[in-house]
């Protein structure tokens, strides 16, 4: 049976990284990070580290941070929504950017 078309190589690239990323909570939060965190946090901010459920974000500043504790119950529920299982269990920001930060 002969295809009529080529298949899109984002489906084939999907499989192919879903191998390749390290099976970890951090990583998989990193993935969702910008969707579940939105476009303005996600670019002053970053999942840095986690621990039994608590995710570490480094923050561009004390005011990002500030402003993601106060939105911590609300994005754990998004984030943990777009895992798909209940993992995060709560937020710890920090206004000490990580290194190398945007």
């Amino acid at each position: 049976m002969r295809r009529r078309a080529p298949r899109p190589v984002g489906a084939a690239l999907d499989g192919v990284t879903a191998t390749l990323a390290p099976a970890t909570l951090l990583a998989e939060v990193q993935r969702v990070w910008p969707a579940a965190a939105g476009d303005a946090f996600a670019q002053a901010s970053e999942p840095v580290s986690e621990r039994d459920g608590v995710l570490t974000v480094a923050c561009a500043s004390a005011v990002w941070a500030q402003e993601l504790d106060l939105m911590g119950p609300d994005l754990v529920g998004r984030i943990n929504a777009a895992l798909g299982a209940e993992t995060v269990r709560s937020l710890r920001c920090s206004s000490a950017p990580a290194k190398g930060w945007r």
